[in-house]
């Protein structure tokens, strides 16, 4: 659909493994030129959603487009305008850093010139220029998920998929792909985004969509999502795990909801609506009290805690094999 400010749309996904339903009526619009996050646990449909919407499988009910291409009918037309980049490096073990973005660039029929500056340019974004003679086999764990998405980029996509681009990745590491996406959207390309790091998606994502069983449960920017948890918490850390439930007291009365308390960190903490009232409050009630406190103060909720809200569970990473 020309002029849509949508790059990619879906209306009602479905999609059975046999007897399991992946995706149940998903619906998805992501506008052009943004960051779009998918977050959810473990089979929530988050990597079913991407492949279908990059062709790689068939959907069996609802309709998609990406860039305006209707992903079932016009696939081909689909695959010249994205980018893709999945969990696992595909890269050849045989062939060195650099061969394999030349390999990447003539299979993208760039000229064999044009081919080795854009290798040379992607090495260079992704600091592999000290490895780009050697074999991936010798790579890092986080050098090889690099030259991998060095290999997604060889030519500039319209919209790119990036499926837990940095899983595995140091913080170093972490932070230089974090950038490389920033300088793709500030060029225009749109990015579906999915991840097991709450902090990237926070980090990255203009807007956020929480997957459960396979259908959006929640979708907004993330200080949006964080408001449905109830604004700002005050938290108190004491001295002394047995004066937590003095201190519960205390938030109940100054809170908007009922306090919670963690004895292994000695933390309690509340929500709250107006947060300089509430800490001047609960400061003068713990001294009063002769509380020993270590810490004490209010923040925003997490995308952790929004996450934990909608779906009862923890991230990926926080969820045992």
């Amino acid at each position: 659909m020309p002029g849509t400010p949508h790059a990619i749309e879906a209306e009602g996904l479905r999609k059975w493994y046999g007897g399991t339903l992946a995706l149940d009526g998903l619906g998805l619009r992501v506008r052009a030129g943004t960051v779009h996050g998918l977050l959810g646990p473990n089979g929530s449909g988050k990597t079913t959603a991407v492949r279908a919407l990059a062709t790689l499988l068939r959907y069996d009910e609802g309709r998609a487009t990406v860039c305006g291409a209707d992903v079932a009918r016009e696939p081909a037309r689909v695959r010249d305008m994205i980018g893709l980049t999945g969990q696992n490096a595909a890269v050849d073990e045989i062939l060195s850093g650099r061969q394999n973005l030349v390999l990447f660039g003539r299979l993208f029929q760039l000229s064999r010139r044009a081919a080795r500056r854009r290798a040379d340019e992607l090495l260079t974004q992704f600091s592999l220029t000290d490895a780009a003679n050697r074999s991936p086999e010798h790579y890092s764990g986080g050098m090889r998920r690099r030259l991998d998405l060095a290999a997604g980029l060889i030519l500039t996509p319209r919209v790119l998929f990036l499926d837990e681009p940095t899983t595995g990745l140091d913080p170093r590491s972490r932070n230089q792909v974090w950038e490389a996406v920033r300088s793709l959207v500030a060029g225009g390309t749109t990015v579906l985004l999915t991840t097991q790091y709450l902090e990237e998606a926070d980090q990255l994502a203009d807007t956020v969509s929480v997957l459960d069983d396979g259908r959006v449960v929640a979708e907004g920017t993330p200080d949006e999502l964080k408001a449905r948890t109830g604004g700002y918490r005050i938290e108190v850390v004491v001295r002394y795990a047995a004066e937590l439930g003095t201190v519960a007291e205390i938030l109940r009365g100054a809170g908007t909801g009922p306090p919670e308390t963690d004895p292994d960190t000695r933390r309690a903490s509340a929500p709250v609506t107006d947060p300089v009232t509430a800490l001047s409050e609960v400061a003068r009630a713990l001294h009063s009290a002769g509380v020993a406190v270590e810490d004490l103060g209010t923040r925003r909720p997490t995308l952790e805690e929004v996450f934990l809200q909608l779906t009862g569970r923890r991230t990926e990473q926080e969820i045992p094999a």
